[in-house]
């Protein structure tokens, strides 16, 4: 695992999968520390937002907004938590912006977050039901999504190969006619 900190920027090595912390920051625990903890043994570049210093100004949180807006468009899946202590209406939109792209996304929601029945109802509208109830399961799910994006990636590479090949054959052709 390659552990990200906003404000550090992070460029993706060849292969790497990469996943992005989206969730609460202000007004809660750092869900981020512990759910990193969980991903140790895995190959993700484990992108976080939540800084150890941020000054609450308009510069400051220019350039945050900033750098979450570039690496969640970076990661490859982005994975969601929602805990108990407080409503994070960013990362409510955030989920709404992204849940409608073809980029993988995981959602975990804490019981008892003030919201809980509206992520639930409006994620199973979109066809995801089978969302985490703690930091572990996010990880689970995390872990599987680093699977999926292996054998994409693996698949991909196949196509491109094949491609390659054909690509080759068809210059071999033209230089015998």
């Amino acid at each position: 695992m390659e552990y990200i900190e906003a404000p550090k920027n992070w460029e993706r090595l060849p292969g790497q999968p990469s996943v992005f912390l989206a969730g609460g920051i202000t007004g809660c625990p750092d869900w981020q520390f512990e759910l990193s903890h969980l991903l140790v043994m895995t190959n993700y570049a484990v992108l976080n937002p939540r800084r150890k210093v941020f000054k609450n100004t308009p510069e400051f949180a220019e350039l945050q907004i900033r750098w979450e807006f570039e690496h969640l468009q970076k990661a490859d899946v982005i994975a969601f938590w929602f805990p108990k202590e407080s409503i994070q209406p960013i990362a409510l939109f955030e989920l709404g912006a992204w849940s409608k792209s073809f980029k993988p996304i995981v959602i975990g929601v804490e019981s008892g977050y003030p919201r809980e029945l509206d992520i639930h109802i409006q994620m199973k509208l979109l066809g995801y039901t089978n969302l985490a109830t703690n930091l572990k399961e996010l990880a689970n799910k995390i872990r599987m999504q680093e699977h999926n994006l292996k054998h994409n990636f693996m698949r991909m590479n196949g196509w491109l190969n094949y491609i390659a090949v054909i690509l080759e054959l068809e210059k071999f052709r033209e230089q015998r006619e």
